[in-house]
């Protein structure tokens, strides 16, 4: 099966963008761009989590929801949450209203603030665990890596939760820590240059 299907402008592009109108937009700016920015970062693993068991365009459709809900994913403000926050954002219908997730978000915002104080940032600590290679089978068909279970670990050990291996691999593929566009799509070499040109942080 080609790993391609032909964008709006008759192009060809990864062939999940095209089946939902939200994913082509979010594949040509973001998916597989290199990504330093803590609060980002945060966001995506956060978004990611609640994803779980659910479809990226039901998260990416909810985004600015969860932006305002989660004060534009703040780590110091999330991490400060407390039980009333957690029954205000289980009454917003504009999320995903499912506690162990909302709980986990602001569990995690308290790790990172952890992880940042002993690594530096949440940027250099990820960008620290690069592949060495794109990590992948043939494009699109891979879940997890080898690293992708190896940060899994390592966060799950710091008390970090839903970050399972994929959770973990869909974080890598959508920051940038591995080009995962697919052969062929015209977007895979703007994602190989702005990694070519991206300070990784130290």
């Amino acid at each position: 099966m080609d790993k391609t299907l032909p964008g709006p402008d008759g192009r060809p592009r990864c062939r999940w963008c095209a089946s939902a109108p939200e994913f082509p937009h979010y594949h040509d700016t973001e998916w597989g761009f290199p990504v330093a920015d803590d609060r980002r970062l945060f966001e995506k693993l956060c978004l990611e989590g609640f994803q779980s068991g659910l479809s990226w365009r039901t998260i990416l459709a909810k985004r600015e929801n969860f932006r305002t809900a989660f004060q534009g994913f703040d780590i110091g403000a999330v991490a400060g949450f407390g039980p009333a926050d957690v029954e205000r954002l289980l009454a917003d219908a504009g999320i995903v209203r499912h506690r162990g997730k909302i709980e986990a978000a602001i569990n995690n915002a308290r790790r990172a603030q952890e992880l940042m104080a002993s690594e530096g940032s949440l940027a250099a600590y990820f960008w620290r665990h690069e592949p060495a290679g794109d990590e992948h089978g043939p494009p699109q068909s891979a879940s997890t890596s080898p690293t992708s279970v190896k940060l899994s670990k390592d966060l799950l050990k710091r008390g970090w939760k839903f970050v399972g291996p994929k959770t973990i691999f869909a974080f890598m593929q959508a920051m940038g820590l591995i080009n995962d566009h697919a052969e062929g799509c015209v977007i895979r070499e703007e994602a190989a240059k702005a990694r070519g040109v991206f300070r990784r942080p130290g």
